[in-house]
């Protein structure tokens, strides 16, 4: 099977990240089976999804790792002019969700694995797929633990997500954080003599925007980043019951976008203490004001060396002369961070396509990606020291 006949297969499973993945996973299992390849699927807590974890070629030598997450985002709300779960291709294009993020590169990684599987390799070639990257790459944590208790980690990481097959070096880390803004309600009539949730929220929004404008105007510059400093955002407010009741409490959901030179730790602790200047403000007025602050996702962004042999090593692979740094988060930092492995970001496909109706993959950058990996498959076959 090429990549294109298997990325069709992979398509038609409508794996987004609420739902489970298993269908996929078990698909992806029998293929390498198959041919001959063993791998091990590390189930979720629940048992509805579960990682994926493969080798190719000798044990008990380090070796490279090719990484994919397996779930996609919703297509709720979208004017898809095309089937999103299955395979369209027209004009060049391979349509359907998931086909630039990021099941283009499982499918050229997975038609690799199966030439791997004929070849006499002197590195192992490791496939790992994960599940719930989409929602904050929380499903790869107990692949890393099973790769951090393993006697030889990866000697080399590369995360296929869309690049335009261009050599990523980096992506800013992330911190998700929910604000609980506490009031008291009231009659709307007697608004006064209540305290307005939203209202204390909408002042630490305004704090929110006061620390984006301190670090879009004093903070640290990476500019190999579209956006060259750390973002702060707020994505979602919760709020209020009916119009004539004074909400005690809402929510906001807001993020920190951190490059490598900034501590996103430090940056939350400043928006704790505007917090709580916020809430003592109130509590003349009702003593129970306050606002909580409380972290439900994080990941660490990464930041590979450019003059590290890493990659130096998958330049090679790509013909690539420069390297680049990505807008939205992998998790390539967490390997990176968790195991040492260095780490770039490079796959087929443009995330200007991701997350949108009728997403699509090209065909050339489909060729591109199976000739690179053609080409790392004859390095593993050569070995590398």
């Amino acid at each position: 099977m090429n990549s294109i006949d298997i990325l069709e297969k992979l398509i038609a499973f409508p794996t987004v990240s609420r739902d489970s993945n298993l269908d996929m996973v078990t698909y992806v299992a029998d293929l390498l089976e198959k041919h001959g390849i063993a791998s091990q699927l590390i189930h979720s807590a629940d048992g509805h999804k579960a990682n994926l974890f493969a080798t190719i070629g000798p044990s008990g030598v380090p070796g490279v790792m090719l990484s994919g997450h397996a779930d996609v985002v919703p297509v709720d709300g979208q004017d898809w002019t095309l089937p999103a779960f299955a395979l369209t291709e027209r004009d060049g294009k391979l349509y359907g969700r998931g086909a630039a993020d990021m099941k283009g590169f499982i499918a050229c990684a997975l038609a690799m694995a199966l030439k791997a599987a004929k070849t006499e390799l002197k590195t192992p070639l490791h496939l790992a797929l994960s599940y719930d990257e989409e929602i904050g790459c929380i499903g790869v944590h107990s692949l890393i633990e099973m790769l951090a208790a393993a006697p030889h980690k990866p000697m080399l990481c590369i995360v296929g997500e869309p690049t335009s097959m261009q050599v990523a070096t980096g992506h800013k880390g992330k911190i998700g954080a929910r604000a609980f803004c506490r009031g008291r309600e009231g009659h709307s009539a007697l608004a006064p003599l209540a305290l307005n949730a939203i209202h204390l929220g909408c002042d630490f929004v305004a704090a929110l925007r006061a620390e984006q404008e301190r670090l879009a105007r004093e903070g640290a510059r990476d500019g190999d980043y579209d956006i060259p400093y750390t973002t702060v955002h707020v994505g979602k407010m919760n709020a209020g019951v009916a119009l004539n009741i004074v909400p005690n409490l809402c929510q906001l959901d807001f993020e920190i976008r951190n490059i490598a030179a900034d501590d996103a730790d430090a940056i939350l602790e400043r928006l704790r203490g505007e917090a709580e200047r916020i809430a003592a403000a109130a509590k003349d007025k009702a003593p129970e004001a306050a606002i909580a602050i409380e972290v439900f996702n994080t990941y660490p962004g990464l930041d590979t060396p450019v003059n590290s042999q890493a990659v130096a090593f998958v330049k090679s692979l790509t013909g690539a002369n420069g390297t680049i740094k990505v807008a939205f988060g992998t998790e390539g930092g967490l390997f990176s961070r968790e195991l040492g492995t260095p780490t770039v970001v490079c796959g087929p496909g443009s995330m200007a396509q991701g997350h949108k109706p009728d997403e699509f993959v090209s065909v050339e950058q489909m060729h591109r990606c199976d000739e690179m990996l053609g080409k790392l498959l004859e390095r593993l076959g050569a070995g590398l020291a």
